[in-house]
C-alpha cells in the first residue's frame, strides 16, 4: 500500500512538472481581449478601428426576448453580448459608455442607503450626477453556420441546431452580426451595420455546445463559435466607425416628423406649406421651433431653439429675408416659408 502511494505521488510530480501554466498567453485569446481604463486600451486587437475623440456617451440594450439571444445561452452556453461589447468600444474611444443595466440596480441601492440615512454625510450620494446618454446600440446576432465537409447545420437564427444528429467533420463556421445605432432624444437611426467573421477546420465537436454557463468574456475566447462571434461584432462596429466618421445628417422639409413627403390625404405633406396666418411671426401649419432650427441651421438664428417666437427669432427671419431678396417683414409669409424649407 505504501509502495502504491508513492507511486501515485510521483506520478502526479511527474504531470505537474510538465504541464506549466501559461498566465496570459496569446493563443488563448480571441478578437477582442485586453482591457480598458478611461481612455487607455491595453492589449487591444490591432483590426480594432479608434477615433482620436469620442462621439458622445452610449447605452447598450439586448433584446433578451429575441430568437438569437435564447439560442444563444440555450444552445452554446454564450454569454450576454454585453461584457464583449463594453470593451471593444470602450477600447476603441469612440464613445464612452453609461450603464443602463446591472450596474444602475446597484447605483439605485446606493441612493437608496444614502436616503435612509445610512451612509456617511460625505458620500455624496445626491441627485444631478447621472451622465444622460447621448445614443443607445442594439445588437443582434444574424446567423453562425458550419458549412462543408459532408455536414452542415446552423449554427444561429437560421435552422435549429441538430449537433446530435449530425456526423463528420465541419470545415467552415462563418457569423454576421449587426449594430444599430439610435438618437436617445430622437429616436432616429443614425447609423446601422453588419460585420461577418470566419473560421476554417473546426470539427462539429468544438462547434457544439459545451458544459455549464459562463459569465463575461471568458467564454467567447473559449469556443470556436464564440470567437467568431466576436469577430463578427469587431467587423460591425469597425464599420459602423468608419460610417460615423463620415456622418451627414438626415434632414426633410421642414423639420423630420412632420408628415414627410409621401403624406397620405389630408395630412400636412412635405414641401407643402398652408397660408400664413395673422398676427405673428411665423406662418400657420409651421411651428416656431421648426423655424429656429432651420433659420439655425443656416446661420441666422444663434439663440435658444425653445419655440418662443420673440424679437431674436423675428430678427433672424428678417436677416434671412434680406439675404434672399424677399422683403424683411419678419413673418413668416408664403414666399418666406418656400424659400426657408425648399
Amino acid at each position: 500500500m505504501k509502495h502504491s502511494k508513492t507511486l501515485v505521488f510521483s506520478m502526479l510530480a511527474a504531470l505537474s512538472g510538465c504541464s506549466t501554466m501559461q498566465v496570459g498567453d496569446p493563443s488563448a485569446r480571441g478578437p477582442v481581449t485586453g482591457a480598458a481604463g478611461g481612455a487607455n486600451a491595453v492589449n487591444a486587437s490591432t483590426l480594432l478601428k479608434r477615433c482620436d475623440a469620442s462621439l458622445g456617451t452610449l447605452a447598450i440594450t439586448e433584446d433578451t426576448q429575441a430568437d438569437w439571444y435564447q439560442q444563444l445561452g440555450r444552445d452554446y452556453k454564450l454569454p450576454s453580448t454585453l461584457p464583449l461589447l463594453r470593451l471593444l468600444i470602450q477600447q476603441s474611444g469612440c464613445f464612452i459608455i453609461v450603464d443602463r443595466g446591472a450596474g444602475m440596480e446597484m447605483m439605485q441601492r446606493e441612493r437608496e442607503l444614502s436616503g435612509s440615512g445610512e451612509l456617511r454625510g460625505s458620500s455624496n450620494f445626491g441627485q444631478g450626477q447621472m451622465v444622460a446618454a447621448d445614443y443607445v446600440m442594439r445588437p443582434s446576432i444574424q446567423f453562425a453556420e458550419a458549412t462543408g465537409g459532408g455536414a452542415a447545420g446552423a449554427l444561429l437564427g437560421l435552422v435549429s441546431p441538430i449537433a446530435g444528429l449530425v456526423a463528420g467533420g465541419m470545415k467552415k463556421v462563418e457569423a454576421a452580426t449587426t449594430l444599430i445605432l439610435i438618437d436617445a432624444r430622437s429616436g432616429v437611426q443614425v447609423a446601422v451595420s453588419e460585420g461577418v467573421a470566419s473560421k476554417k477546420d473546426f470539427s462539429w465537436g468544438a462547434i457544439g455546445a459545451g458544459g455549464g454557463g459562463a459569465a463575461g468574456i471568458g467564454a467567447w475566447n473559449n469556443t470556436p463559435a464564440g470567437k467568431v462571434i466576436s469577430g463578427a461584432f469587431l467587423d460591425s462596429f469597425n464599420q459602423m466607425v468608419e460610417a460615423a466618421k463620415g456622418y451627414r445628417a438626415q434632414t426633410g422639409q421642414g423639420g423630420l416628423g412632420t408628415g414627410g413627403a409621401m403624406g397620405v390625404d389630408g395630412a400636412n405633406q412635405g414641401g407643402v406649406r398652408p397660408a400664413p396666418q395673422s398676427g405673428g411671426p411665423v406662418g400657420g401649419g409651421i411651428s416656431s421651433r421648426q423655424i429656429q432650427a432651420r433659420l439655425a441651421q443656416l446661420g441666422h438664428y444663434k439663440g435658444a431653439i425653445d419655440g418662443i417666437a420673440g424679437p431674436g427669432t423675428s430678427s433672424a427671419i428678417m436677416q434671412f429675408q434680406r439675404a434672399v431678396g424677399l422683403p424683411a417683414t419678419g413673418r413668416v409669409d408664403a414666399a418666406t416659408s418656400n424659400a426657408l424649407f425648399q
